[in-house]
């Protein structure tokens, strides 16, 4: 495969200012489109970004493609989407953590928004606001059913996209490993909850990313309307089965 260009090639090791941390399990079909949105964001930090691709149990083509990317790789077994975020940033060089999952595209101003936020010293991080790369009703439908009961249980935060100082990650201890669903909205609340005790805000980017359908597209439009116990699993974070459903066995990732 050619070599593509990356934004962690000539790295200046002392110098690191984002790492990009992705999660991989058999992207092949989306790593590159999100490698590609990350070069464009990261054109105004020449030398100074470092993705790192978390290989989760691959059997596809989704090493060969970010190392065609000059990607820093990390192979993990883990079922466990915390331990596999954590498991990144443990080998990460940067000041500031970004995260995005593989099948997500950051938009060209995410990295810049980011450091405008953090530079400012009123933010302790924060998420994005995105949308799917396709609409539906039952897509908007599916998405009210899950995103009410998040913010009656975790209060009015963004996710999509994590950005903050490598100090206050690790501040907060990362992701919580004991959740094997909903650790996005977990992390949100204990960094906005961090913030609050040093009289900062979390902030949220606006149009952050595009990410993909492909939960809908397999399971259909009004997955979440025919399966109210998948909403129930998720808000209870633990669950096994549901979690090895929605991420490791049963999904492309």
């Amino acid at each position: 495969m050619e070599k593509k260009e990356s934004p962690s090639d000539q790295l200046n090791k002392e110098n690191i200012k984002f790492s990009i941390i992705i999660p991989a399990h058999n992207e092949e079909k989306y790593l590159g489109k999100c490698l590609d949105s990350i070069l464009e964001a990261s054109k105004l930090y020449k030398n100074q970004v470092e993705v790192i691709v978390v290989l989760n149990r691959c059997t596809d083509r989704t090493e060969e493609i970010a190392k065609s990317y000059k990607c820093i790789t990390v192979k993990n077994s883990d079922k466990n989407l915390s331990k596999i975020r954590n498991a990144g940033v443990d080998k990460s060089k940067g000041k500031i953590i970004v995260t995005i999952d593989a099948d997500s595209q950051m938009n060209v101003h995410m990295l810049s928004k980011a450091e405008e936020y953090l530079a400012t010293g009123k933010y302790i991080g924060g998420g994005v606001t995105g949308k799917f790369e396709r609409m539906s009703l039952g897509i908007f439908v599916s998405s009210l059913l899950l995103i009410g009961p998040l913010l009656l249980k975790y209060g009015a935060i963004s996710v999509g996209i994590f950005w903050c100082y490598k100090k206050d990650f690790k501040a907060i201890k990362g992701f919580n490993e004991a959740m094997l669903m909903a650790e996005d909205a977990d992390f949100a609340k204990r960094l906005k909850d961090w913030g609050k005790k040093n009289g900062k805000k979390y902030g949220t980017i606006q149009n952050g990313m595009i990410t993909s359908c492909r939960k809908f597209d397999k399971h259909g439009d009004w997955v979440l309307v025919k399966r109210p116990k998948t909403i129930l699993a998720y808000l209870n974070g633990t669950d096994q089965k549901y979690a090895d459903e929605a991420y490791y066995e049963n999904q492309d990732r």
